[in-house]
């Protein structure tokens, strides 16, 4: 697409989670300079862990555009409305094809980030990766707007929404993750709370069905929420221009995240960020969410080998492709965590592209002075409870 951040952006869920462990921050860095910049630049205040507040807002205009502040600052050549064609390892370097409006376009790199959520670029690559056969929904987010919540009459709404349901008007997921009431999605106005089935959405045919399907979703809710009393002015002002895809693949990769290590806050010799989330599984049959929170005192970390593909040189991934089990990964695919490995998987790459060492023969301690000089929390370096916020 067009736009830098994310789901943030382009899917509308633009409150990350969580930079903050009760009492003291545990995600730092790039992500956390973009994020007070976007509230500054907003007139908003920089929140604080003694706030006590996990989601934290930030106008999705204003980080779009400061990522891109941000990223031409340092140097970087953008381009966007651009796909991944080929990849290969050849002559000590990395051999792509971009596919952009205009044709295929080769390049040389030394290192190689796949960012695509889908391991895109891995999968060019002739390395395995596993696709659950059942896979989380998706959420299309909007914006409701024409009636006064409080005014309505909601055990109505309710019979309503059941009934509508039961005739196969409505499917349940369009209302709500659980259940057949439309108060969640009136309480919320639209904001991240229906589920969409997204099989497949790491091809192409699979993303073209999955947002048709989403927008189906939301027509059908129009059409019947506008039938009912007090609902008559009902209209969706603004949708997001994605589906926010939680989950596809995963890569298989030199190290796998367990929901047991990840719930045990298993402290990697190899990490190079934490993690902060309760495991988070949307269910794909209507029932809503499996949800576990982290234990008191307990702080996951991400380590090196869940960014690096089986057998690979010089490849790396961020984001929710890392090599992880289904329940770890339903903690470890949200946008906080997501910062945090983007950064690590940037400055590995850029000190192996710097020394020709591979990513996984890059010293830690290198990783870690670089992550430091931009403001990462390394791990190790905190103990919960104990360390302030860090300055923006």
């Amino acid at each position: 697409n067009g736009i830098l951040g994310g789901t943030l952006t382009i899917g509308g869920v633009n409150y990350p989670a969580h930079f903050f462990a009760p009492g003291q921050q545990v995600i730092g860095g790039i992500g956390w300079e973009l994020f007070c910049r976007a509230r500054t630049a907003a007139g908003q205040p920089i929140p604080t862990p003694a706030d006590g507040v996990r989601h934290q807002h930030v106008d999705a205009f204003t980080f779009a555009a400061m990522a891109d502040e941000m990223v031409l600052e340092a140097g970087v050549e953008l381009l966007f409305h651009t796909m991944p064609a080929a990849a290969r390892y050849e002559s000590g370097g990395w051999s792509l094809e971009l596919c952009t409006k205009t044709g295929l376009r080769a390049l040389r790199a030394k290192a190689v980030i796949d960012a695509t959520g889908d391991a895109n670029l891995v999968a060019l690559a002739g390395f395995p990766l596993v696709r659950p056969e059942t896979v989380q929904p998706a959420t299309l987010s909007f914006v409701a707007a024409g009636y006064e919540y409080d005014a309505l009459d909601h055990a109505a709404l309710d019979a309503a929404g059941a009934a509508a349901v039961a005739s196969g008007e409505l499917l349940s997921t369009d209302l709500a993750w659980a259940g057949t009431s439309p108060r969640g999605i009136l309480r919320s106005r639209g904001r991240n709370v229906n589920h969409i089935r997204a099989p497949q959405a790491h091809t192409s045919e699979g993303r073209t069905r999955a947002e048709v399907a989403s927008r189906q979703s939301l027509l059908r809710v129009l059409r019947f929420l506008r039938r009912q009393p007090g609902l008559g002015d009902f209209r969706i002002e603004w949708f997001y221009p994605e589906t926010g895809i939680r989950e596809t693949a995963v890569i298989v990769g030199k190290a796998t995240v367990t929901v047991a290590d990840y719930e045990g806050g298993r402290q990697y010799d190899d990490a190079v960020c934490y993690a902060f989330y309760p495991v988070d599984e949307h269910l794909n049959d209507g029932q809503g969410i499996n949800k576990r929170d982290l234990k008191p005192g307990v702080l996951p970390t991400i380590p090196r080998g869940a960014l690096l593909p089986a057998d690979s040189q010089f490849l790396l991934v961020a984001g929710r492709c890392l090599s992880s089990d289904r329940e770890a990964n339903s903690g470890l695919r949200v946008e906080c965590p997501c910062m945090a490995m983007g950064q690590a998987a940037g400055a590995l790459a850029a000190l192996s592209a710097r020394t020709g060492l591979d990513p996984e023969q890059v010293p830690l301690a290198d990783l870690y002075a670089l992550l430091r000089q931009y403001g990462a929390v390394v791990p190790g370096d905190i103990t919960l409870g104990k360390n302030p916020v860090v300055a923006p």
